[in-house]
């Protein structure tokens, strides 16, 4: 183990965004001894190169391809419960939860292997910043009761991202100013091509997996919290938490499942994790720091086959989760609730039988953190955060 912050990137292509993420922390005077990389891929990637790549940049950290993580599982007491991680997903980032767990690091971050850092910003420092904020900050609500990521310039690009639901489009939006302590997740936001579902970009006109539109820095305002008891996209491109969270922040077992759900693993659990907010009285802060998101050329209705398939379910799983755990006093319990809420319902709606699935996922989440560590509830952190040692 090396430092304090376990910094999990998933990759199969540009693992060498990770030298760039390096650079920006050099350049800010961030330490580097903090960081633990935790690059996740497959077997059918280079793990040597990346391994080269991280000792080339005097970087502390480790490469698990599919081989390595069933080991990791072996030495952990945990092989029976390897399935809670999907093969050649997304949602592999839950493997690194695992590890940050098992390690007892104390903050996390999710870096998408198709972003940069922006030049002048202090990404790790910022981020850091965020968790330890204390103060007023702009609190966004709407009659949907569902936030908008991309609120503050929607007027001029009509955009809304990847997960966020079609029954809770043209909301009418509010802000105010709000007093916020105890923050527990810093979502940065992204430039250049915006995170959009397939319906969306296609409406944009465009064929490549990307739209047409693209967003730079004018397009936010200024920093914010969704309102308690709304609703928000979290994406983990860009993303820093504090280890508390982990008990109700799996990432969904997404596309390898029997109804070829996929693509709705970091928004799912996203809405599970507001919900443990909401009740526990902490707080999802979005914004900055801002990074390039550069999502390579690919086929549009490639991402709409992953979609279609659990689209209905999006408009329907959060009124799921808002509806339990509120008496709940851990991220586990409530996490717990809304898995219990999950395997025990009978869902009308297309592929409803996914939500039973992912539950029974969700509850062998928590075994398998129990088998690592042991839950009683969230692991208060030791230190508090700062921007360096």
């Amino acid at each position: 183990m090396s430092g304090d912050i376990c910094v999990v990137v998933p990759t199969i292509r540009e693992y060498e965004c990770v030298r760039a993420y390096a650079e920006n922390a050099r350049a800010n005077g961030f330490d580097l001894d903090r960081l633990q990389f935790v690059l996740v891929t497959e077997d059918f990637c280079d793990a040597d190169e990346m391994r080269a790549m991280l000792d080339e940049e005097g970087l502390s950290g480790e490469v698990f391809d599919g081989s390595r993580r069933e080991q990791w599982y072996r030495d952990h007491g945990v092989a029976d419960y390897e399935h809670v991680v999907p093969a050649a997903s997304h949602a592999e980032t839950s493997f690194g939860l695992l590890y940050m767990w098992a390690g007892d690091y104390e903050i996390g971050f999710f870096i998408d292997d198709d972003t940069l850092p922006h030049e002048g910003s202090d990404f790790f420092g910022r981020h850091l910043e965020n968790l330890a904020y204390e103060g007023e900050i702009t609190e966004v609500s709407s009659d949907e009761r569902w936030v908008n990521v991309l609120y503050d310039d929607v007027d001029d690009h009509e955009l809304y991202p990847r997960g966020y639901p079609y029954s809770a489009m043209d909301e009418t939006v509010e802000t105010r100013t709000t007093e916020v302590s105890d923050v527990v997740a810093s979502q940065g936001l992204w430039t250049n091509v915006p995170d959009l579902d397939a319906v969306r970009i296609l409406m944009d006109g465009d064929l490549q997996g990307q739209a047409q539109t693209r967003l730079d820095a004018d397009d936010y305002g200024e920093d914010f919290v969704a309102a308690r008891e709304h609703y928000l996209t979290v994406c983990s491109m860009n993303l820093a938490f504090r280890r508390e969270v982990i008990p109700a922040f799996y990432q969904l077992p997404m596309d390898d499942n029997p109804w070829d759900v996929g693509r709705f693993d970091d928004i799912w659990s996203g809405v599970f994790l507001k919900r443990a907010c909401d009740v526990l009285g902490t707080r999802i802060y979005n914004g900055a720091p801002l990074c390039e998101h550069n999502k390579a050329p690919r086929s549009t209705f490639g991402d709409l086959n992953n979609e279609v398939p659990g689209l209905e379910l999006n408009e329907h799983v959060w009124e799921v989760a808002d509806r339990v755990g509120g008496d709940a006093d851990t991220y586990a319990g409530v996490f717990g609730a809304i898995a219990d809420e999950l395997v025990e319902s009978e869902f009308d709606y297309e592929n409803g039988e996914f939500l039973n699935f992912v539950g029974e996922h969700m509850r062998d989440w928590l075994a398998c953190l129990d088998e690592i560590d042991g839950i009683e509830g969230p692991a208060p952190a030791t230190e508090p955060v700062t921007t360096d040692d």
